[in-house]
C-alpha cells in the first residue's frame, strides 16, 4: 500500500538565528517508514529537518520540512483521494512567535523587530500563537486514506490521556489514534473509534502492528 510517514519536529522561527521547537528526534516515525517498507509497502518519509535520529535505512524516498506550515505544504503537494494510508507521527510545535516585546521602566510594553534580538534588551516578552492543527486537515487532504494519528501527553494519568485520544478521534476524524507519553506511561495505546484498544510495549511491535493493518497493494509513491 502507498503511505506517507511524518517524522521528527517541526520548528518557529523567534529571529533569524532562534528557533521553538520541541525534544522530539524523528526516531519513532523513521523506524516506521523503514518497517513499512520492509513489509512491502511505498513510503514517502516526511521528516523534519531538525530530527536527530539517523536517516532510514530502506525508505528511498523522503522530503525535508521546517515549519508547521511548511509541512501543511507538504501534505497539499501530495494530496490525493486514492486510497493511502497517512502516518502523522511529527510532533508538530503547538505555538509559534508572533511578536517580541521589552518593558520600559514605567513597565510599558514595546514591540521589538530585529533579525538577532540582544541581550542588551534584558528581559524580553515573547507572544506565542497556536500553529494550525493538521490532523484535522488531513481527512480533507485524503478523503479516502487510512489516517494514524498521535496523542502525546505529558500531564494526567493514562485515564485521563486515553480519554483526550478519543476526543481526537472524534475531532479529527481519523481512523487510529496512537496514545502515548508520560501520562500514559510504558508503551503505546492504540484507539479506533468503535473504543477496541490494543497494547503495544515497545516501538518495534507498534511499528509492526501498524504495518499489519495495511492491506497489501503495491503502487509508486506519491508523484509530485
Amino acid at each position: 500500500m502507498r503511505c506517507i510517514v511524518t517524522a521528527g519536529p517541526t520548528f518557529e522561527s523567534l529571529d533569524r538565528v532562534r528557533r521553538l521547537t520541541n525534544f522530539s528526534t524523528g526516531h519513532l516515525g523513521t523506524l516506521l517508514a523503514d518497517t513499512l517498507t520492509e513489509h512491502g509497502h511505498t513510503v514517502l518519509l516526511l521528516r523534519g529537518e531538525m530530527a536527530s535520529a539517523p536517516l532510514p535505512r530502506l525508505t528511498q524516498h523522503y522530503l525535508p520540512f521546517a515549519s508547521t506550515i511548511d509541512l501543511a505544504s507538504r501534505f497539499l503537494e501530495f494530496a490525493t483521494d486514492e486510497s493511502i494510508a497517512v502516518f502523522h507521527a511529527a510532533a508538530v510545535a503547538d505555538f509559534s512567535p508572533t511578536a517580541v516585546y521589552r518593558r520600559d521602566p514605567a513597565g510599558h510594553l514595546h514591540r521589538l523587530t530585529s533579525p538577532k534580538f540582544s541581550t542588551r534588551d534584558g528581559s524580553l516578552f515573547v507572544e506565542l500563537r497556536p500553529t494550525p492543527k493538521l490532523l484535522p486537515s488531513l481527512r480533507t487532504w485524503f478523503p479516502a486514506a487510512r489516517i494514524f494519528g498521535w496523542k502525546y501527553e505529558a500531564e494526567g494519568d493514562r485515564v485521563t490521556a486515553l480519554a483526550r485520544g478519543h476526543d481526537q478521534l472524534l475531532t479529527s476524524r481519523s481512523d487510529v489514534c496512537i496514545v502515548n507519553g508520560p501520562a500514559h506511561g510504558p508503551g503505546f495505546t492504540a484507539l479506533f473509534p468503535d473504543t477496541r484498544e490494543v497494547q503495544l510495549d515497545h516501538p518495534m511491535d507498534l511499528c509492526r502492528w501498524l504495518s499489519s493493518q495495511l492491506s497489501r497493494e503495491d503502487g509508486p509513491p506519491p508523484s509530485r
